[in-house]
């Protein structure tokens, strides 16, 4: 038995073909990914096809939006195009609009020429708006009766020097609150952003994923992710969406985030270690303004006490103590009576 398998191993015909074998073998492994396609480009292809596939849902999903717009606000774009008839044939936008004003209602989330042509509008409008209804109040409805008629007449021009001004206080107050929204939503968007960069995504995903997640928090913030992700993907320079994004927050901690996301594009310095060092510096940031919110309510807490807590306290001290005085008082004018 073991001669025979000794012999048949050492047959020349039978290691021919165990040659032969291997060779085919080796010939088939090899030609196999070849002929089986390139899957990198089979993937880049169905990735692409997905890319243009959402691209033409959201371009019906707006155009859509569009109609309904058109349809159900055309006497709000009747309007609009009333108001922007007035600002251009009194070239408002150079007597009362600079740079200054522009960047303002960006902050404010104000964008595109229609709010700049209601806030000039109404910045023109305002003032006589104001005097009017002063002067009906002082002089038509018996207002100020005991002033005389320059007081009267100042008091309006006060009234319409303040509507002149009224658009300019709603504007600081709006971006000032949507600059506080951002600001307190800003670690975390950081924190999120660095996980999904962190796990293989791409600015442009880890951008629409956060905006996604942080909108419960902050729909402000969530807004400017949404744009400065569609602006990625339409600009040519990446680099004028990140500045695009500093200007319209308005915020530092911002802008060093994108400084970063510029620097990181174009020397191909990691991502993830500018967003952890940033991120972290942003949480101390906001840790340092809620201690200084603190450390300021002691002298804030000082008067209302002085006025609504100590009077009471006093009341809950000396009130048993009166009392029980005029009770003896009471007491003693009826003994004396009685001994009478």
């Amino acid at each position: 038995m073991t001669d025979q398998v000794v012999k048949s191993l050492t047959d020349p015909a039978f290691l021919i073909a165990l040659l032969v074998g291997i060779a085919v073998f080796a010939t088939v492994f090899t030609l196999l990914p070849a002929l089986g396609g390139n899957q990198l480009k089979s993937r880049m292809k169905s990735v692409a096809l997905e890319r243009d596939e959402l691209r033409a849902k959201q371009r019906t999903r707006l155009a859509n939006e569009a109609d309904r717009r058109r349809k159900g606000g055309g006497l709000r774009e009747e309007q609009s195009i009333g108001m922007r008839n007035i600002v251009d044939r009194l070239d408002l936008r150079h007597a009362l609009a600079d740079e200054s004003t522009l960047q303002k209602l960006k902050v404010a989330g104000f964008r595109g020429q229609n709010p700049l042509t209601r806030f000039l509008f109404f910045r023109l409008i305002l003032p006589f708006v104001g005097f009017a209804l002063a002067a009906l109040y002082v002089f038509m409805l018996g207002g100020l009766p005991l002033q005389p008629p320059f007081i009267k007449l100042f008091v309006c021009v006060v009234v319409a020097y303040g509507g002149f001004y009224a658009p300019i206080l709603y504007v600081n107050n709006r971006a000032a609150k949507r600059k506080q929204s951002i600001q307190m939503a800003w670690p975390d968007a950081l924190d999120l952003m660095l996980i999904c960069v962190e796990s293989g995504m791409s600015v442009e995903a880890a951008l629409r994923k956060v905006a996604e997640e942080i909108g419960a928090q902050s729909v402000a913030l969530a807004e400017e992710f949404v744009l400065t992700n569609a602006e990625l993907s339409y600009l040519q320079e990446r680099k004028v969406a990140y500045e695009n994004l500093a200007s319209r927050t308005g915020l530092e901690s911002v802008k060093s985030v994108t400084q970063a996301l510029v620097q990181a594009e174009r020397y191909g310095t990691p991502v993830a270690h500018a967003l952890r060092v940033l991120a972290a510096e942003s949480r101390d940031m906001r840790m340092n303004a809620a201690e200084k919110k603190a450390a300021a309510l002691p002298p804030k807490l000082t008067v209302p006490m002085i006025l609504f807590f100590l009077p009471v306290l006093f009341a809950i001290i000396l009130g048993p103590a009166g009392i029980q005085v005029s009770q003896r008082g009471v007491f003693g004018d009826q003994h004396k009576s009685s001994s009478e």
